[in-house]
């Protein structure tokens, strides 16, 4: 499985996604993670960054809108308690990542 993590340069909330990725894919070896700085919108767009962070697992993002375009902006997550914070949470993770892998 291969993992990607998409950011802009600076992004606020890069570090909370690779905290949460950490803690997901603790003891497992299956998994490589790939890291991309995305500086301007042609490369968002050939990406299919959605905001930073944006995380694809083997080149898709499980995490996206139907129709959402690809964007250099600050990406927000809403949590199953209705607040958005900065990453997926880390059960959202867990459950993309073995929705992936079925």
């Amino acid at each position: 499985m291969e993992l990607t993590v998409l950011v802009v340069p600076d992004c606020q909330h890069a570090g909370l996604l690779e905290q949460r990725l950490a803690e997901a894919l603790a003891g497992r070896s299956d998994v490589d993670i790939t890291r991309r700085v995305i500086a301007d919108a042609e490369q968002a767009e050939r990406w299919s960054m959605r905001g930073s962070p944006t995380l694809l697992i083997d080149g898709v993002d499980p995490f996206a809108t139907p129709g959402q375009p690809a964007s250099l902006s600050c990406r927000l997550y809403r949590g199953s308690n209705g607040r958005t914070e900065g990453a997926p949470t880390l059960s959202a993770l867990r459950a993309a990542i073995q929705e992936a892998r079925q």
